[in-house]
């Protein structure tokens, strides 16, 4: 990973500069932006920011043509047309229909769901639904093998042939280091495992299912965060529903990024707790509702909140975007708010040593109170961890209900992750992780620039391994 000079910062931020550039701007990597860039910034406009950046942090949204614009809505505007005239069809029995119906004896009932729910599915989704769901007989590699099948009914059943495409190209996978793999120092590592302690526990955290695996990787993943303690589960998306309502409840306020992950949203709404939503990675937004909760406190009592929680992702999964990181810190300490930081799709991704967005920005990880991420992208596993300080992890091993009533994690799994986790920090002796690490930033930014001279609309941060291409019209999908 490249050096960069200290007191680089980034532009989009509305207390920093103007948050929105009309006119052309040209991007670092040689594209020339469409008009409007929200949120990113040219490189003859960067700014210093009183050293909070140590690199610089290129984010653009660019505003969609509006040409394009117009033939979009076009297109969804005439397959909705012709999705009410099929419908209409359907009800009249001139045209079959494949959806799944009421039964007869039902037809009393108040549906369970609005019929409108699933006018997009089947009259929209249908037709190029193809392309998903493609069953996968490999290992999830730069290249896949899937099962072909072919459709006599326009997509709404599939039959398989029997054969096998092979070396298709994995554009989706979360792979993002390649340890999930079928061969290999992970894999045989895994196998033995999988020989001494069989391939799942049947008893939760704190009755039978405690392992000595799980215990090592708990104490090697708060090595790696560079926290005092970390806590493991074995659902990656339940490590955040289920932990943040033991973290907030009444009486509590949670600021939460408009873009974030559904199980960020749902733990909010499950806590009990008001849930206020600020724009995008927009620190004035962020800011005001700090401010306001301050200072008018809960809503009719006007009392203080009993703690406010900050909830943000290290990358948003869908957008591209990374966390201003250092900007959030500063205002949850101004404000003396709590934060927690979901590393899903960060964590082992970005950073010199892979160690998430923390290590990107040069931070310190204690500044961060709750550290989340997941084993289910970089390390090639499955789960997710909570890390901090020892008093919150303890709090959470008998409060969390991922603790109390879920599965523990399965020792094949874990050992995959204590394999991987130890080759990315060079702990096996090699710098095959490191290679790895830097080997998937100088891609990203490959495949990035190469993208946007080829002419198409990308979103996101410039070190982003997820890169979002905008197609637009529904008819380019298929």
């Amino acid at each position: 990973m490249p050096r960069y000079s200290t007191g680089e910062a980034p532009g989009g931020h509305s207390y920093l500069q103007k948050a929105a550039m009309n006119g052309s701007c040209k991007i670092e990597n040689g594209g020339l932006k469409n008009g409007y860039v929200k949120n990113g910034v040219c490189p003859e406009d960067r700014i210093l920011n009183g050293g909070l950046y140590k690199r610089p942090f290129h984010e653009a949204f660019e505003e969609t043509p509006m040409l394009v614009a117009v033939l979009t809505y076009m297109g969804y505007g005439i397959l909705t047309l012709f999705g009410y005239l099929r419908d209409f069809l359907r009800a009249w029995k001139i045209e079959k229909c494949h959806n799944a119906t009421e039964r007869e004896d039902q037809r009393d009932f108040v549906p369970l769901y609005q019929d409108f729910e699933n006018f997009y599915t089947r009259n929209l989704y249908m037709r190029i639904r193809d392309n998903w769901n493609r069953p996968v007989c490999s290992v999830p590699g730069e290249r896949v093998d899937i099962m072909e099948r072919f459709t006599d009914d326009y997509n709404w059943t599939f039959k398989f042939t029997g054969r096998v495409i092979k070396g298709v190209i994995n554009m989706g996978s979360y792979n993002y280091l390649g340890f999930a793999q079928n061969s290999g120092f992970c894999a045989e590592a895994s196998a033995v495992v999988l020989q001494q302690y069989g391939g799942g526990v049947c008893s939760t955290r704190q009755e039978m299912g405690n392992l000595d695996k799980h215990e090592e990787l708990e104490h090697l993943v708060a090595e790696f965060l560079g926290v005092d303690a970390a806590m493991t589960y074995g659902m990656g998306f339940a490590t955040n529903s289920m932990n943040i309502p033991a973290l907030a409840g009444k009486g509590c306020l949670i600021l939460s990024d408009e873009l974030n992950h559904a199980s960020l949203v749902l733990g909010a709404r499950l806590s009990g707790a008001t849930i206020r939503i600020f724009k995008h990675n927009n620190m004035q937004s962020l800011e005001k509702l700090l401010r306001d909760a301050i200072v008018h406190g809960q809503p009719r009592t006007h009392r203080p909140w009993r703690k406010i929680l900050i909830l943000v992702e290290g990358i948003y999964s869908m957008e591209g975007s990374i966390v201003r990181l250092p900007e959030v810190i500063a205002l949850k300490k101004k404000y003396k708010a709590y934060l927690y930081l979901d590393e899903a799709h960060s964590i082992g991704a970005l950073g010199p040593n892979g160690r998430g967005v923390v290590d990107y920005f040069g931070l310190d990880p204690r500044d961060v109170d709750i550290m989340m991420g997941t084993f289910t992208k970089s390390f090639g596993g499955a789960g997710g961890y909570i890390g901090g300080s020892k008093v919150l992890i303890d709090y959470l091993r008998k409060h969390s209900h991922s603790t109390a009533y879920a599965t523990s994690m399965s020792p094949p799994v874990a050992e995959q992750i204590i394999t991987s986790m130890k080759c990315i920090m060079g702990a096996d002796g090699t710098s095959l992780g490191r290679e790895r690490v830097e080997q998937l930033a100088e891609n990203t930014r490959y495949f990035r620039r190469r993208l946007t001279e080829m002419g198409f609309i990308i979103y996101g941060n410039s070190d982003s391994p997820v890169v979002p291409l905008m197609l637009y019209m529904p008819a380019k999908i298929g």
